[in-house]
């Protein structure tokens, strides 16, 4: 059952689900189209689940659900996953690889390997205050809050100099 995501508790479970790059204005409708249709569909054995979605910069999608109203189960999620694994054929990108690390540099978003992003770290290319995305959220309320903060903040500082 889709409902606003501004509507959401701040306590709703989230899953951030990360692009390998930009989404078209299509693909966001398509995206937009598919995901509410999912949602509306979307149940634990049997029972509605009360969901949304969000889009950030264009890179992220968001699923989100009550679980006040009714708790996700592990079929539910695994229905979740199929339906992102199913957007990652229909428009050929990368949903759920995550050894991608997004980061900030100035408004530009950029996505790069870990491999790569321990390597920017080492050549202070990337520093303490540079803003990462913290995918490992787990709520509304962190998502809104902590999920764009500075890399000392974040898991991402193991990897800093």
């Amino acid at each position: 059952m889709f409902t606003e995501y501004k509507k959401l508790p701040n306590n709703a479970r989230v899953w951030i689900y990360q692009a390998n790059r930009e989404f078209t204005n299509k693909e966001i409708d398509f995206i937009s189209t598919k995901t509410q249709q999912f949602i509306n569909s979307w149940t634990r054995h049997g029972d509605n689940l009360k969901g949304s979605f969000t889009i950030k910069y264009n890179q992220f999608l968001v699923l989100a659900v009550d679980e006040s109203f009714n708790n996700v189960s592990g079929c539910s999620i695994d229905s979740s996953v199929r339906f992102i694994q199913q957007l990652q054929n229909d428009l050929n990108i990368d949903l759920m690889d995550k050894m991608n690390v997004t980061f900030k540099d100035n408004d530009t978003i950029n996505l790069v390997k870990l491999s790569d992003f321990q390597k920017y770290a080492k050549e202070d290319k990337i520093t303490k205050d540079t803003i990462v995305f913290n995918n490992m959220v787990n709520t509304k309320e962190d998502f809104e809050q902590k999920w764009e903060i500075p890399a000392r903040e974040s898991w991402h500082n193991r990897f800093l100099v």
